[in-house]
C-alpha cells in the first residue's frame, strides 16, 4: 500500500487531472470555471475568498521554489533568523488560508441561496482543502523547521517522480502526519477536473501581454452642443 501511495499513486492522479480536463474542456467548455455564486451573496463570498486565495497562492509559491530549486532554497534558510522569519510566515498564511476556508465553507452551508448550487463534489472539495491546510498548520505546529527539512525530504521524492524514477527514500521515515499531507496534495490532484478547481487552468494569461485598452469618452456635453 504505501508503494502504490507514493509511488504510483502521484501518476494516477496526474494522468487523471490531464486526461479528464481536457475532456471536460473540449466537451463541456462552459463548465471550465469557478461558477461563481457572486450573485447570490458577496459579503461572506469577501471575506472568505480573498484571505484564502491570497494566502494560499504565497503558500504554494513557496512549495513550488522549494521544490524547483531545493538547493537554493537550504541555503537562503541556513540563516537561522530567516528561517524563523519563513517559518512564522508559512504559519500565519496558513493560518490566514483556513480561516477564509472555514468562512466558505460556513457560508456553503449556512447561507440558504448559495446551498441550492452547492454540489457534493463542492464538499468533498473543500473537505480536502480543509484536511490539506489543517495537516499543514499541524505540520508547522508539531514539527517544526518544515520549511528546512522540505527541500532533503519532499522535494528530492517530488524530483524522482518528475524524472519517471520514482524513490520514496528520503520520505519513507517522515512521520504519519507529513506522509498524508503528501498523499492528500495528489488527492487534490486527482480531484481536479471534477471540482472548481478547473478554474486555475482558465488564466487569462493573454491579458498579460495584450495592448493596453484605451476607453475614450465620446458623450457631447450641452456646451460642446450649445457651441
Amino acid at each position: 500500500m504505501t508503494n502504490f501511495l507514493f509511488l504510483t499513486f502521484p501518476y494516477l492522479a496526474v494522468a487523471l487531472a490531464v486526461s479528464v480536463g481536457l475532456y471536460r474542456y473540449f466537451r463541456d467548455r462552459f463548465s471550465y470555471s469557478s461558477l461563481s455564486s457572486q450573485f447570490l451573496e458577496k459579503e461572506q463570498l469577501f471575506w472568505g475568498s480573498v484571505p484564502w486565495h491570497y494566502a494560499i497562492l504565497l503558500v504554494l509559491t513557496a512549495h513550488l521554489v522549494a521544490a524547483l530549486i531545493p538547493g537554493c532554497w537550504a541555503a537562503f534558510l541556513s540563516e537561522p533568523l530567516r528561517l524563523c522569519v519563513v517559518e512564522l510566515t508559512g504559519l500565519a498564511l496558513g493560518l490566514t488560508a483556513l480561516l477564509g476556508l472555514v468562512v466558505l465553507m460556513a457560508r456553503r452551508g449556512g447561507n440558504s441561496r448559495v446551498a441550492v448550487v452547492t454540489t457534493v463534489m463542492d464538499w468533498v472539495l473543500l473537505v480536502a482543502l480543509a484536511l490539506q491546510v489543517l495537516g499543514g498548520v499541524l505540520i508547522a505546529l508539531l514539527y517544526r523547521w518544515g520549511a528546512a527539512w522540505y527541500a532533503q525530504t519532499a522535494a528530492p521524492w517530488l524530483w524522482s517522480l518528475a524524472t519517471f524514477r520514482p524513490d520514496m527514500q528520503t520520505i519513507a521515515t517522515l512521520p504519519l502526519l507529513v506522509k498524508f499531507h503528501f498523499v492528500n496534495a495528489f488527492v487534490l490532484v486527482a480531484l481536479f477536473p471534477f471540482t472548481r478547481l478547473v478554474h486555475l487552468a482558465t488564466f487569462p494569461w493573454g491579458y498579460l501581454w495584450r495592448p493596453h485598452q484605451l476607453v475614450i469618452w465620446n458623450r457631447r456635453t450641452r456646451a460642446a452642443e450649445s457651441a
